[in-house]
């Protein structure tokens, strides 16, 4: 199964409790890590992920729900912990990414105990672009980051506009500091001809692929469960021949971060488009996932993520054929 049609006016969801996606916030705690130094920032970050773990039930029950649906033998106790260190390990990671923005590359370098960049290499090599895919996991605009300081790779990023324009626009300008492109869907008619001419110029695109987005999904099989994905990606690697490279950026136990760049999954061009697709996308979700299992706490969902596919999974049933037609 590949792409289904939605209605056009369906009211997309609240990806983030107003609290993690406001103007006021996101600039103040990027005034805050610009000024103060790492041990004092730290512990603010701590005590207001406990603030926000307290004060924005509605992020913190999506949490224990979607984490009761992954891991359903836990306690609701340890599902509300493991909620708690989410929030956590989210006001680190932005900690972290924010910081980055004013480091040389000898001291981005630093903040890394591990980096395998095999994947983009290899996909590079053979002239057709690269296009990196990753979920809301780890700190994944730290890898952008790292991207342009410790490579030589030319990078755009595909987004979807913020609910919040301030923090659009300072998102914008964190990656136009760093020479990265960025392209927001629904804002131009020719976004995917503008994808398609980046990878023809052998560069790097990535996306995010764990949120779908109206009519653009895919469904895969992610922690048990019929769930859409992005359907772009895998589609582009079809069109193009750039080869899909799932990407991780995720800290350690020794507190620095770990970069996986692979394995690198070509879309095949001959036989079946919407099957090859599918089968893409679904190596990408049995990638992340994998991921997620080890550090559930990494995985940024503060929304009921499989309830909010749920409209979305009566409609491809309603399109499957029915059984001897």
């Amino acid at each position: 199964m590949t792409a289904v049609t939605t209605p056009d006016d369906r009211p997309a969801p609240r990806w983030h409790p107003r609290g993690l996606n406001n103007g006021l916030i996101f600039g103040g705690a990027y005034r805050g890590v610009s000024r103060l130094p790492t041990w004092v920032t730290y512990p603010i970050g701590h005590v207001g992920a406990w603030l926000a773990y307290r004060l924005m039930p509605g992020g913190t029950n999506a949490l224990v729900e979607n984490f009761h649906g992954m891991f359903p033998d836990r306690s609701e106790h340890e599902l509300r912990q493991l909620a708690l260190r989410t929030y956590r390990s989210y006001a680190r990671d932005a900690t972290d990414f924010m910081r980055s923005l004013s480091m040389t590359p000898e001291a981005t370098g630093r903040l890394f105990s591990r980096l395998e960049p095999q994947g983009l290499e290899e996909a590079l090599s053979l002239g057709k672009g690269a296009i990196s895919v990753s979920a809301h996991f780890g700190n994944w605009e730290l890898g952008g980051v790292l991207v342009r300081r410790l490579t030589p790779y030319a990078l755009c990023v595909v987004v979807l506009r913020e609910t919040s324009a301030e923090v659009g626009r300072m998102r914008h300008e964190f990656r136009a500091s760093l020479g990265i492109e960025t392209i927001e869907v629904r804002q131009r008619l020719d976004t995917a001809l503008k994808i398609r001419g980046l990878l023809q110029q052998n560069r790097v695109v990535a996306m995010l692929v764990d949120r779908y987005l109206d009519k653009d999904a895919v469904q895969v099989t992610f922690f048990g469960r019929p769930t859409f994905f992005l359907r772009t990606p895998a589609l582009m690697a079809y069109f193009t021949g750039a080869p899909l490279v799932p990407s991780f950026v995720y800290r350690e136990e020794d507190g620095r971060f770990a970069a996986e760049c692979g394995p690198v999954i070509h879309v095949p061009r001959t036989g079946d488009r919407d099957d090859n697709v599918q089968r893409a996308t679904q190596a990408v979700a049995t990638l992340i996932e994998d991921h997620i299992r080890r550090r559930p706490h990494c995985w940024y969902q503060f929304y009921r993520f499989w309830p909010s596919q749920d409209q979305l999974l009566r409609d491809a049933d309603r399109q499957r054929p029915a059984a001897g037609h």
